[in-house]
């Protein structure tokens, strides 16, 4: 009787919710934009006679994504292929002449093609390229004058660093790095345990970010060193002449010299680390002959686990090696002056080096910041770029690298913040043995620069004369298109891309249409696409892109903004506008722009700077500024007519997840929130965290100030937390959504969590994205677009 009861009470009470299974799809106005194909990506030779174009698929399938993978230090890769499992590798490819003539598949390519890599032969003949089949990756040539293309027998290129492949300056033959031929069995892991898994430290500080993927195991060293295992490989196209330039090893990176006579090598050796990923290992780098002889060792670094982890710290010893791209076989390096460490006092932070084979290495040029990048002209022209974090602040230097000893020339000294000072890049042209140096005119460099300004970007060409320091504008972007420059051809006629709000990019030449691209996704023209200008409570100038329905006439609409905070040391800076109003409205899933579709307006990208002018950190009011921000972008949207105030919902992916958490915990603006992604409890990234350099220990209060975790029992509008399972972004563990959801759902706040299984930071199956756009749907429909007044 009692068993009856008990039977009859437990059916008396509510159902409890099941969560649905499987995959959904969103309505069909959000599938069909997750369907759009890609436009082709381009790809012209060195000679600038032909255009290769190739087609990527928009996602793989969970199917693809479920295939093996193995993760190790810090490395993610499919170990039948050695090469990443996860990229959206080109189905089609294509040549045409550039000028004229239609596109012609290329014949000869495998049935189902997955390919990458491609790399012109110097005298633009020839196509090199890697198809990644199951059973390995595969080298493959083109001849461009038959427009077939053939596999070259017999070599599998090891990719699990990426593809490593390079032509020889005279073209006659391909530098790959590949999987020995005779690679031996897989080392055979344990399924029980042969003991504890220990880590050990003596003492000194060792602070590093989080990271994923580490080695674990002895048995993970194992499969490293096997599946990493390399042999440095210099074959012809069509496989018939094949020299092995060195014995087999872990090798993480090679150059040809310009000469072709020399290389240079990097390696890894043990002792591995349990608590850093690769690029912090034990690493040698050297200068082979053509012989394979060692040359010159130029470094042999160890384990390093301590380095600092402010930004501007770097480890010690040389580092940046590369060629000198307009010599024979010059050997460029930089290496810190003030031990790497970036809060060391230190008149010179980095000296740069200059070594040719049979000389001594010659300093050249001391730097009193941080060095960046070089560009290489000729003997009496280089670029050196320097910059420091912590400052803002970034400087160009002229340099002779023929020689050494002249003093630098400083070419501009400016606040990588401001954007409309940006005076460009140089522009470059190809060397016959398929190097690219400085494009130049006597004294005269051309830099193209993205030309941010008040009224949007306009990209630009400046013929800048290096004695004088006078610029000529030869090419700016003209309205209603955005332009920006590709090369110069034949001289002087600038070869451009022209797109507009309903036309996406295509090759021009002077007003000739050398490609025309057709809207991948026409149910997209119509949208409306506006800059708007509003301020912040404290007055700092504030821009966003709001989008508009199609056949939108007036009234409120619901409002999606899709946030990703910045932080500045300049309020100046932050007000910036930092798009284009001409620019192609190109649907991509990781953007909030579907949702216009479904009656919602949308602002993409909106200003959400935190700021610390001078000695003030940006973190320190972080918090306050980021509610200031919101607010502001939510009075914007409402003052142009177009916004709801009460139904506004925000979102965002990794940083902009954890914004819109701690605005939700911080705020009434918003009526709901979706959060991708994103790190909730700042205290599990205790090194530092974005660019927060400073440490838990050393601001405990600001860490958990800034972590939504703390404040969960304050998240009272509904929050939609989705997370790939298996995230390897620094700090985005999954756990950091699991958490969360649970302290929520603890404390009685609305919540849901989604966590799509086999994918990374970011997602990359069909069914995923479909699934996502299905629960945002869900989501805004029910807590934004059709939710009861407050």
């Amino acid at each position: 009787m009692k068993k009856t009861i008990l039977l009859l009470a437990l059916l008396s009470l509510p159902a409890l919710a099941r969560p649905e299974a499987g995959y959904r799809t969103p309505p069909p106005e959000l599938k069909s934009l997750v369907d759009a194909p890609n436009t082709p990506e381009l790809s012209i030779d060195p000679r600038s006679q032909t255009l290769s174009q190739a087609a990527r698929p928009g996602f793989l399938s969970i199917e693809q994504l479920s295939e093996p993978e193995l993760k190790l230090a810090g490395l993610r890769f499919n170990p039948n292929s050695r090469a990443s499992g996860r990229e959206k590798y080109y189905q089609a490819l294509e040549l045409r002449p550039l000028r004229q003539g239609p596109a012609r598949p290329l014949k000869g390519l495998p049935k189902k093609p997955r390919l990458a890599a491609l790399h012109w032969s110097p005298d633009g003949k020839q196509l090199a390229f890697v198809h990644v089949a199951p059973g390995g990756s595969e080298l493959w040539v083109a001849e461009v004058a038959s427009n077939t293309a053939h596999r070259v027998p017999g070599v599998i290129l090891n990719a699990c660093l990426g593809f490593q492949l390079e032509w020889t300056p005279d073209g006659k033959n391909l530098l790959v790095l590949a999987v020995p031929a005779k690679p031996g069995p897989v080392p055979a892991v344990r399924t029980i345990p042969s003991g504890p898994s220990i880590q050990d430290h003596e003492g000194g500080k060792a602070s590093a970010r989080t990271f994923q993927d580490l080695l674990k195991t002895p048995e993970d060293e194992k499969l490293f060193s096997y599946y990493l295992t390399s042999q440095v490989l210099l074959v012809s196209p069509d496989g018939k002449s094949r020299r092995e330039w060195t014995r087999p090893g872990l090798y993480s990176g090679v150059s040809l010299s310009p000469s072709g006579q020399y290389l240079l090598l990097e390696s890894i050796h043990a002792p591995f680390s349990y608590n850093v990923p690769i690029n912090n290992f034990p690493t040698k780098t050297e200068v082979l002959d053509a012989r394979g002889k060692t040359v010159k060792v130029i470094a042999d670094l160890p384990l390093d686990e301590n380095s600092p982890p402010d930004f501007d710290s770097v480890r010690t010893g040389p580092r940046s090696c590369q060629w000198r791209s307009d010599a024979p076989h010059t050997l460029f390096w930089v290496e810190a002056q003030d031990g790497g460490d970036a809060r060391k006092p230190a008149p010179i932070r980095d000296q740069a080096f200059l070594w040719t084979p049979g000389g001594d290495a010659l300093p050249w040029v001391s730097l009193d910041q941080r060095y960046g990048e070089v560009e290489w002209g000729d003997d009496r022209h280089a670029l050196i770029y320097e910059g420091w974090y912590k400052t803002r602040r970034s400087k160009a230097l002229l340099l002779q690298p023929g020689q050494p000893s002249a003093a630098p020339k400083i070419h501009f000294d400016r606040s990588s913040e401001d954007r409309y000072a940006n005076p460009g890049k140089p522009m470059h042209r190809t060397l016959p043995n398929g190097h690219a140096v400085m494009l130049m005119n006597k004294e005269a460099i051309f830099l193209a620069g993205q030309g941010a300004s008040p009224e949007g970007d306009r990209p630009f060409v400046d013929r800048y004369d290096l004695a004088s320091g006078q610029s000529e504008r030869l090419f700016r972007s003209q309205p209603p298109n955005f332009e920006r420059p590709v090369r110069f051809i034949d001289g002087d006629q600038l070869l451009i891309t022209r797109e507009n709000l309903e036309t996406p990019p295509n090759l021009y030449l002077k007003e000739q249409a050398l490609t025309q691209f057709a809207h991948p996704a026409p149910q997209l023209k119509g949208i409306k696409k506006e800059i708007i200008r509003y301020k912040r409570a404290d007055g700092v100038d504030l821009t966003g892109t709001l989008y508009t329905p199609p056949g939108y006439n007036g009234g409120r609409l619901p409002v999606l903004i899709w946030a990703y905070p910045g932080e500045f040391k300049s309020a100046a800076a932050a007000g910036q506008i930092k798009d284009s109003p001409y620019r192609f409205i190109r649907p991509f899933w990781g953007g909030p722009l579907f949702f216009v579709m479904r009656g919602y307006a949308v602002l993409e990208d909106p200003t959400f700077p935190i700021i610390g002018e001078g000695k003030k950190e940006p973190n320190d009011s972080y918090v306050e500024q980021l509610v200031m921000d919101a607010q502001a972008a939510v009075d914007g949207v409402v003052a142009t007519g177009v916004g709801d105030k009460d139904r506004c919902a925000i979102g965002g992916h990794s940083y902009g997840a954890f914004t819109t958490a701690n605005l939700l915990a911080h705020s009434e603006i918003f009526r709901a929130g979706i959060a991708r992604s994103g790190a909730y409890n700042r205290t599990l990234t205790p090194f530092g965290f974005q660019s927060e350099e400073r440490t838990y220990w050393e601001v405990p209060d600001l860490y958990k100030r800034m972590s939504p975790f703390t404040y969960a029992d304050k998240i009272n509008e509904p929050l939609l937390l989705i997370h790939g399972g298996e995230d390897n972004n620094p700090g985005t563990f999954p756990m950091q959504s699991e958490r969360l959801f649970q302290a929520v759902k603890g404390l009685g706040g609305k919540v849901r969590l989604v966590v799509l299984p086999k994918e990374s930071h970011s997602y990359a199956a069909r069914e995923s994205v479909l699934h996502t756009f299905y629960e945002m749907d869900r989501w805004l429909e029910a807590h934004v677009k059709n939710a009861p007044p407050r």
